[in-house]
């Protein structure tokens, strides 16, 4: 259908369809169809509800925005560059998903500056929304005052048929419902199209009941494509209702304008071809050039530049009101916007001596919890429903729940990929926010996409998981984490440490706390674990480090990690007391380590001792490196088994006698 004269609004629509169009045919790859359905509703929000700063994305008070279906992330750039964000220029569109681009096949918030998390794997985006949500209601009860608010602004989430069909969004979805998160309206861009084709195919529930029955409020727009007012009339009664979050299903189509390929699965994510796009050109009466923007429409929406900077300014004069009536809570808040840490925080960190009690990590790892939830008000988080397995509860404050978003300790439930996903939107909310959650070391299975999102999105997240080898005992294989902590290795841009003692728990977590662009994953341990001489909290940072040490030049190095290291203590006597020459290698965290100088390496492990026997219960995969040719290790590569721990442990081989056995057949 040709439009002879097209509104102002329309021209705006289309200049958003068609530079998605122009860009997607030049890269000839991307997702040109969500965008092209899309761009009515996204228009919308963008022109009269959002709140945002184009020349400032980092203003506090801004309103988030998540296009969760992040393939079609033309419609973000798109907007980004019409609203005149300085980050998407014209030519990071015409080299759209090339190297060195500002505009990635999927939205990068370390890449693209004004994209607040980083969404692709569909369903993370809509959890990353729930934990912004969570961010803003925590900061809001926390800060504002009745007759001063600073914080208060809206997450707005565009998810597809994708998002709704994965697991994780139902977890999060589910947690956002009761926690009745008012400030969180997320668009279910309704086009019945996927990949393989009609959604009927594989996805044919009702997803409005599925989000009433979740607690949200649920609206419905029947012609996302043509009723702008329709559209608007939905957001605003989504912001009157405060007390739950609102789904708004926007029913469109999917490359809208396209003649030949609107609605069918060939323009989810594909160009439309040359004959194609000239022929949507004239459906829609788009005469112009590709990439060429009409003046009317660009300077429409270039009135976003002005009103970004009078919401700042308004937000500005609260503040400094702010400062004025509540001066110390103005400091605190500042210094979290600030992502600075309290003065002398670290001296909070427990220490321990080998005369203290003998503990579980996971005990040692409650303990510092508690001690630095009272020194970081900023501090929060919680677990998947093993809040007394993890021992993670602060208890120096409430349950965040409806009506207490100010608590600090948060119950996730059994949804640990939701809550991997809800921690990441936590923590780009605000990188001053120290948010962590918790589980048992082996599901971290379930909630690996979100860990690799975090790695990836530079979102310092910080994991809690205890019952960290076959040393669990009685639950069996199911629970025993085998090669769990080798899995986790393999993941760029995140810190694995499995600690000793005290003192290296407290280590790990001064780590976990100043890491605020790479997730730190502690892994904890159930059994009661000696106090080691000579283990302390500086030296967990340089990921490895000498233990015990014989004189001279070593015959062996014993290479340890976590509960394991204390057999490598006591073997070393034991070979000491027969006149070896031994050193006794803790080795908390492999990517500290290999941070360090190639001399300070050298100093550790020694190139020229080459009989090294690692031990570590758990798989040898990826220890080569450490061991080297002429070395060997003491791991686990069948699953676990069903018994008390100390009896798993020894019928695997970890006992003192065993470690001496592996360490003579090495020197020969």
């Amino acid at each position: 259908m040709a439009v002879a004269t097209q509104s102002l609004e329309a021209l705006c629509i289309n200049s958003i369809r068609f530079l998605a169009v122009d860009a997607v045919e030049k890269a000839k790859s991307g997702h040109p169809g969500l965008p092209m359905g899309a761009a009515p509703m996204a228009f919308v929000l963008w022109d009269r509800f959002m709140r945002y700063n184009p020349k400032n994305p980092k203003w506090f008070n801004r309103d988030r925005f998540v296009l969760s279906a992040g393939h079609g992330c033309m419609l973000q750039y798109a907007l980004m560059y019409l609203t005149g964000y300085d980050s998407v220029s014209m030519d990071d569109i015409k080299s759209f998903r090339q190297w060195g681009s500002h505009a990635p096949g999927h939205p990068e918030n370390f890449e693209t500056e004004g994209i607040e998390v980083t969404t692709g794997p569909l369903g993370q985006g809509i959890c990353n929304g729930v934990g912004l949500a969570m961010a803003e209601a925590h900061l809001a009860a926390r800060f504002n005052k009745p007759d001063c608010t600073l914080v208060d602004h809206y997450t707005y989430v565009i998810l597809g048929d994708g998002c709704n069909m994965e697991g994780v969004s139902g977890e999060a979805c589910s947690l956002a419902g009761h926690l009745g998160l008012g400030k969180l309206i997320a668009f279910y861009d309704d086009n019945h199209i996927s990949i393989d084709g009609s959604t009927d195919i594989a996805f044919t529930e009702d997803v409005s009941k599925r989000f009433e029955a979740y607690g949200w409020h649920v609206l419905h727009v029947e012609d996302g494509n043509g009723d702008l007012d329709a559209i608007a009339a939905a957001i605003e009664e989504a912001k009157k209702v405060t007390d739950r979050p609102t789904m708004i299903k926007v029913t469109t189509i999917i490359g809208y304008g396209s003649p030949n390929k609107a609605n069918t699965g060939g323009i989810h994510g594909a160009a439309l071809g040359t004959d194609e796009v000239k022929a949507t050109r004239e459906n829609l009466d788009w005469s112009y050039e590709p990439f060429e923007i009409p003046d009317d429409a660009l300077s429409r929406f270039r009135q976003a530049v002005d009103r970004g900077a009078s919401y700042e300014a308004e937000w500005e004069e609260a503040l400094a009101t702010y400062r004025t009536k509540y001066a110390d809570e103005a400091a605190e808040f500042e210094r979290l916007l600030a992502g600075k840490l309290p003065e002398g925080w670290e001296k909070a960190l427990p220490t321990y001596t080998p005369e203290d009690k003998k503990l579980a990590t996971r005990k040692n790892s409650e303990a510092t919890l508690n001690a630095l939830a009272e020194v970081l008000p900023e501090l929060l988080g919680g677990s998947a429903d093993l809040t007394h397995s993890n021992l993670t509860e602060l208890e120096c404050s409430g349950t965040f729940q409806k009506g207490g978003y100010e608590n600090r300790n948060i119950h996730f439930g059994v949804r640990e990929h939701g809550m991997g996903a809800i921690c990441n939107g936590m923590t780009m909310h605000n990188p001053g926010l120290l948010v962590y959650c918790a589980t048992f070391l082996v599901f971290t299975d379930y909630m690996r996409g979100a860990i690799r999102l975090a790695a990836l999105s530079k979102a310092g997240v910080i994991y809690v998981m205890t019952h960290d080898s076959i040393g669990l005992g009685e639950d069996g294989p199911t629970h025993q984490p085998v090669e769990t902590l080798a899995a986790l290795r393999a993941i760029p841009n995140l810190y694995v440490i499995r600690p000793a003692d005290g003192n290296e728990t407290s280590g790990a977590y001064k780590i976990a706390v100043e890491s605020r662009k790479t997730p730190t994953l502690m892994a904890f341990s159930r059994q009661g674990l000696p106090n080691l001489d000579g283990t302390s909290i500086e030296n967990v940072a340089k990921g490895a480090y000498v233990l015990s040490d014989s004189d001279g030049t070593p015959d062996l190095i014993l290479i340890g990690t976590g509960s394991e290291v204390h057999l490598c203590v006591e073997a070393a006597e034991k070979l000491r007391s027969e006149g070896k020459k031994v050193r006794v290698v803790s080795m908390p965290c492999w990517e500290l380590f290999e941070a360090q100088s190639a001399d300070y390496k050298e100093s550790v492990l020694p190139k020229a001792v080459t009989k090294r026997l690692a031990v570590e219960a758990a798989s040898s995969f990826g220890w080569c490196r450490y061991y080297g040719a002429e070395g060997d290790m003491l791991s686990v590569e069948t699953f676990g088994a069903s018994a008390p721990g100390g009896l798993v442990l020894e019928k695997f081989g970890y006992t003192v006698d065993n470690v001496v056995t592996k360490a003579k057949a090495l020197l020969g």
